[in-house]
């Protein structure tokens, strides 16, 4: 053989094993590209895990409260106290207060209550106690125990609220309550009426109640955790006025959100049982 001959001999070898290896790199990429894109397939009735968070933080949590789903339930323990079921969906009270400002409410605010104060019960003589009993007991504690007070009212008050809504509620009662509320406000538009000038009148956080005082119904309103529970009155009914209440529905407006409690979700049925 020549010596030119080889020389293409060399280099027509040298192109192929070239051709070869870009093959085998073009065919790897796709495959690449192909894993990134689909996945692998779970075997049958294996987990399925939340895609994953891109910041690394771990997988994604749901974001927001799917309106068709249940309540979540809170069936871990949390100590000596256990949150409440929520009395409906977390939709329920739509469009008036939505399901992501309830999941919200409901789920980081008013269960963060409930762990504060089971984490300042424990090992005291009110581990085992009832809640209404932690309140009363922790509001005699003055400065040592307006810690436990804050939040254990704060639980309290937010079981109450709930309770003091319902789906299609709101409107002027009726029967003996219609009657009484004539009697202690004079019409159900001037009992309305106070409620949402005394709500929209509070300075800052708080609640306004409906609330018996020597056999009278009255409209008072309370600063942050503060109760009625504790100051001679029996309560009958709620709203709260605490901004994160409203403020992804009605933003700073806080009237629209009275006005709506009062018209569209005030459950006169709750107000009755606590009257007796």
């Amino acid at each position: 053989m020549s010596n030119d001959s080889s020389h293409k001999s060399t280099a027509s070898a040298g192109r192929r094993a070239f051709i070869v290896r870009a093959l085998g790199a073009t065919a790897a990429s796709a495959l690449a590209q192909r894993a990134v894109a689909e996945p692998p397939k779970s075997a049958p009735g294996a987990a399925t895990l939340p895609p994953a968070d891109p910041l690394h933080r771990g997988p994604l949590q749901p974001t927001a409260a799917d309106p068709k789903a249940p309540v979540p339930i809170a069936s871990a323990p949390m100590g000596g106290l256990e949150l409440p079921v929520l009395p409906y969906l977390q939709s329920a009270l739509e469009p008036h207060i939505t399901a992501n400002t309830v999941a919200l409410h409901y789920g980081k605010h008013h269960r963060g209550y409930y762990e504060k104060t089971n984490t300042a019960i424990q090992g005291t003589p009110l581990a085992n106690k009832p809640l209404e009993q932690i309140v009363k007991e922790s509001a005699k504690g003055g400065k040592a125990q307006s810690k436990l007070f804050d939040n254990a009212a704060q639980a309290w008050n937010h079981n109450f609220y709930w309770q003091s809504m319902k789906p299609k509620g709101g409107g002027a009662p009726s029967g003996e309550l219609g009657k009484r509320i004539d009697k202690d406000f004079g019409s159900y538009e001037q009992f309305k009426n106070r409620l949402i000038q005394t709500a929209v009148d509070h300075f800052s956080n708080g609640w306004v109640w409906l609330v018996l005082e020597k056999n009278k119904l009255k409209i008072v309103d309370t600063h942050d955790a503060d109760t009625p529970l504790v100051r001679g009155m029996k309560p009958l009914l709620v709203s709260d006025v605490w901004e994160h209440a409203y403020y992804l529905d009605y933003k700073n407006v806080r009237k629209d959100y009275v006005t709506a409690f009062v018209e569209h979700l005030l459950n006169w049925d709750f107000v009755g049982q606590n009257l007796g």
